[in-house]
């Protein structure tokens, strides 16, 4: 095959969600010769993008959004695994995790995964984490962006209390904050003082790679 039907094998390999497959194509991709960067930014990338696309008009539901960030970290890791010595790939990282007193963590793990499937390095601190846990994470790794859910009412305040952490830390002018969960909304985000809401995981990482100007 050429490239270009390599970088299209690549494409449907996560729309289909086939992880198997998807490792396939990568090491016989690199093994003809392909570039491991073009690999992922034009072959899989389109792939997770547009399976993102279908979630968000209804047409792909969770289980398959998870098989294929799946299958698209699969492929990413065979790619980067060939970078050339020295070779740096620039990630853009984003702290994600449920607020102090909400131990619901389906929703952000999913948001986790596709994020990492898209390129992000993520760092996932669970659930019921205290508003200074996002903070210190925030500062050791140097997070561009910081991801907070909630899924009680109960626990809104704690997004505002992140915010108002990393202002106290001196954070907030290096770090963007999105929020999400079932009670929030674009008004509360606006409200607390967060650069973004999200709805669901597809909207998550786009809004994501807009605060990251990666969009």
């Amino acid at each position: 095959m050429g490239e270009q039907e390599v970088l299209e094998a690549a494409r449907k390999s996560i729309i289909d969600y086939d992880v198997a497959k998807t490792e396939e194509i990568a090491r016989e991709a690199l093994a003809s010769g392909v570039d491991p960067v073009a690999l992922i930014e034009k072959g899989f990338t389109p792939g997770i993008a547009e399976v993102g696309d279908r979630f968000d008009r209804g047409e792909v539901y969770l289980p398959e959004l998870i098989l294929a960030a799946d299958a698209m970290k699969a492929g990413t890791a065979i790619c980067e695994a060939a970078f050339p010595k020295g070779t740096v790939r620039e990630r853009k990282k984003v702290i994600m995790g449920t607020v102090e007193g909400d131990i619901h963590d389906i929703g952000k793990s999913i948001v986790a995964s596709f994020l990492a499937a898209n390129g992000f390095e993520v760092h996932d601190i669970g659930r019921d984490a205290p508003a200074e846990k996002f903070v210190e994470t925030a500062r050791e790794v140097e997070a561009d962006v910081v991801g907070a859910s909630a899924l009680l009412t109960t626990t809104m305040e704690q997004q505002k209390k992140i915010v108002e952490g990393l202002k106290e830390a001196g954070l907030r002018d290096k770090v963007k904050v999105i929020v999400g969960g079932a009670p929030t909304n674009q008004e509360w985000a606006e409200k607390i003082g967060a650069d973004a809401y999200a709805e669901n995981a597809a909207e998550g990482v786009a809004k994501v790679k807009q605060l990251t100007g990666l969009a």
